[in-house]
């Protein structure tokens, strides 16, 4: 393999390490990352063109929501729906963590809170965020899964682009006030779609699916034409 692509493997092995360790081993899994990606050539031109004309700022009123709605202790976080914008908003996220301008603890129970578990809320940070992230930057460089292919890997994956839709989702339906009771089944139904979908589980997918057709009804949310059409499609 040529040195540029070992650069970008040792980068995703990296985001690798970060999503499976503890997390009071965080802070400097993420700081593996940020120089993975300074000392990548190709990595450093990647996130320089997602940056430029990001403004974080705003990207942090309009993805990290606090609180999650009136009268509610705690925040919500989204992605973008923009593929470009989901690497420039988490590597500027880390960017903070790596800085000290943020604390990873209270970051994680105030945003992906789990029964005021530090593990248990961490692992679903790395499930929703770095895990995206990563799976991002592997296909902006395709050259690299060609010369490390998976033996398993289907010839077309069909739930490639399901990450996306429900990073959308998320965003399109964060403007209803859900109440903190929303809010958990909404959490609970998009880990439910992001699972079955990790896993290639067309059932499992479409069964949750079925719920999440009803907690929209419930709030008077309109159903999501891509989504739906996705699952259709199936």
């Amino acid at each position: 393999m040529e040195e540029k692509y070992e650069r970008i493997s040792e980068f995703l092995e990296s985001c690798n390490a970060l999503m499976e360790c503890d997390y009071r081993m965080a802070g400097g899994k993420i700081r593996e990352i940020l120089q993975k990606i300074a000392r990548s050539r190709e990595l450093t031109e990647l996130f320089t063109a997602v940056t430029k004309g990001f403004h974080y700022a705003a990207a942090r009123r309009d993805y990290l929501r606090y609180p999650a709605a009136p009268g509610t202790s705690r925040g919500v976080a989204y992605l973008p729906a923009e593929r470009k914008d989901v690497l420039a908003f988490v590597f500027c996220l880390m960017v903070e963590f790596d800085a000290g301008t943020m604390e990873l603890d209270d970051f994680l129970l105030r945003y992906f809170y789990v029964d005021g578990s530090y593990t248990a809320s961490f692992l679903v940070f790395t499930d929703r965020v770095v895990k995206p992230f990563r799976d991002i930057v592997a296909d902006c460089f395709p050259a690299l899964s060609k010369a490390e292919p998976h033996a398993d890997a289907p010839a077309e994956d069909v739930f490639a682009c399901v990450p996306q839709m429900l990073s959308a989702e998320r965003s399109r339906i964060s403007v209803y006030a859900l109440g903190e009771e929303g809010e958990a089944a909404a959490a609970l139904l998009f880990g439910g779609l992001s699972s079955a979908a990790e896993k290639r589980d067309a059932d499992a997918f479409m069964a949750v699916l079925a719920g999440y057709k009803y907690f929209l009804r419930a709030f008077s949310i309109e159903e999501s034409r891509e989504l739906f059409a996705f699952a259709a499609s199936l």
